[in-house]
């Protein structure tokens, strides 16, 4: 990306506005593709929340195959646009749309972790006289003395704890088990770039989650259970889990639109897709400018990395005792650029999808040519 191109394409446009460069969304798409050693590759909607983007990616290749959802209110949704091989990839308890689905519940696959869930979907499938498909959680996180690396997210991590679960199934004769996920986010979500202790407990814990999944994944199928999907990884370990041969394919969602926390992992490089700006409408001082706006802080732990970055024009930066505001954002200027009222910032959000819940459009920038497409939130959905 170039300021002065980007100020040539968005003269006389409203700001804030949400962008994608086209050229390196295309890129970031063929760095997945090379990632990942021809497996089936899943998109995970939660990062992408558009469906012009998600439709563009899977139209890329067929080995992109299937979404992760995030809820069953936005999957019920998809499934109606025509996407198929729909995974959510976290449990639900949202009771109306489980009915809805038990009248059609093919190409939606339920996630599971708790023995609370089966018996929850068995009795909603049998009332209805149908059959739910699901996908157990497994856990891959790494125990260490006084701290989990990894998260907490299901509770199934041994062969005892599963072995239960499996018998429980067996009892459900409303569940076909189809899929078992586990989501190594302490590889896949966790950046080590300026950290050795890191980058050791991802060796560390690369060695441990790959055995217990081939191990788990056999324990099930030991008990009569034929799983058609093994799915793993994420954006930040897709070369590691796509050598697994036990997997079958990988989830991808940041990776497209390359948000500031992809620029601090040490074994690869993204393109910058996706950006933000931010308009000029005060300068307090020589070398600070005031924008509107720009406090879409991401989600997870609070810490100074969650929040948006400037990016262009090269040598912005936020002002520690401010940070990005609410409804302003003061900015300290050491670039060689003169920002002048009206002028705009460029800013990148944190993490992926989440940026797109502020606005209803994405502006896609191609040859200096603009087109719009809608977010989810531009479809009038918002499901979280």
């Amino acid at each position: 990306m170039n300021y002065e191109n980007l100020k040539s394409a968005f003269k006389n446009l409203s700001h804030p506005l949400l962008f994608v460069d086209h050229q390196a969304l295309n890129s970031n798409i063929q760095w997945v593709l090379n990632q990942t050693q021809n497996k089936t590759i899943r998109l995970a909607t939660k990062s992408i929340r558009s469906v012009a983007v998600l439709q563009k990616i899977l139209a890329a290749s067929p080995r992109f195959q299937g979404l992760m959802t995030y809820t069953l209110e936005e999957s019920l949704w998809l499934s109606q646009l025509g996407f198929k091989d729909i995974l959510i990839g976290y449990p639900t308890v949202d009771i109306p749309s489980l009915e809805l689905l038990a009248k059609n519940p093919q190409d939606i696959t339920l996630m599971v972790d708790r023995t609370e869930h089966l018996d929850m979907l068995e009795a909603l499938a049998k009332r209805h006289n149908s059959q739910y498909s699901i996908c157990i959680d497994l856990d891959l996180a790494m125990d260490l003395p006084g701290v989990k690396f990894g998260v907490y997210r299901s509770s199934i991590q041994t062969e005892e704890t599963l072995l239960a679960f499996l018998q429980h199934l067996k009892k459900c004769k409303h569940l076909k088990l189809n899929a078992v996920m586990g989501y190594e986010a302490q590889i896949a979500g966790v950046g080590d770039k300026n950290s050795f202790l890191i980058r050791f407990l991802k060796k560390l814990s690369l060695k441990q989650l790959k055995k217990r999944r081939k191990n788990l994944v056999s324990l099930i199928k030991s008990q009569g259970f034929d799983v058609t999907v093994i799915n793993g990884g994420g954006t930040g370990s897709l070369h590691e889990t796509s050598l697994e041969d036990v997997v079958t394919e990988v989830t991808a969602g940041s990776a497209f639109y390359a948000p500031v926390l992809f620029d601090q992992y040490s074994d690869f490089t993204l393109k910058p897709a996706m950006g933000f700006t931010l308009p000029v409408v005060r300068q307090p001082s020589e070398n600070i400018v005031t924008v509107l706006g720009g406090g879409y802080i991401a989600s997870g732990a609070t810490e100074l990395i969650k929040t948006p970055q400037p990016f262009l024009p090269e040598g912005l930066s936020l002002i520690k005792n401010e940070g990005a505001g609410e409804v302003q954002t003061p900015i300290l200027n050491r670039s060689k650029t003169q920002l002048q009222l009206g002028d705009f910032v460029v800013m990148r959000h944190a993490k992926a999808g989440e940026v797109c819940e502020r606005f209803t459009e994405i502006l896609i920038l191609e040859n200096g040519q603009i087109s719009k497409i809608k977010t989810y939130r531009g479809e009038g959905k918002c499901f979280l």
